[in-house]
């Protein structure tokens, strides 16, 4: 008799569970779709730091080959100017994220150490 029961009391247990999450979750905006403006943001900056990374290595690629394929240098070229683009795309990504000054704005502390009184 107690398997004919069980049933109703977990229908009754799961309508209970789906009250109280309605109650906890936020509301949606309409079209939202649960995407929040900060959620965007961040695939937005991941998005361009993946883009500014990308870039750098291909670019170093490009001018390798070009250089390999005019002097005849195959494949030094492109080995060297594919570890250049790879380490300005490191350095692009991190003056995008705002890790590194830009090139030619001096930091706060003008890089002259402790003041003397």
């Amino acid at each position: 008799m107690a398997d004919k029961d069980q049933p109703d009391d977990l229908e009754r247990r799961r309508a209970d569970l789906e009250k109280a999450l309605a109650q906890k979750r936020p509301a949606k905006q309409d079209g939202g779709e649960g995407k929040t403006k900060g959620d965007m943001a961040g695939a937005a900056q991941a998005l361009r730091l993946s883009s500014e990374f990308i870039a750098g290595v291909g670019v170093g690629a490009a001018l390798g080959w070009f250089i390999d394929h005019f002097a005849g240098t195959s494949p030094w070229g492109l080995i060297i100017f594919l570890l250049l683009g790879f380490g300005a795309g490191v350095l692009n990504v991190l003056r995008s994220a705002g890790l590194i000054a830009e090139f030619g704005i001096r930091s706060s502390d003008d890089g002259q150490g402790p003041e003397k009184k």
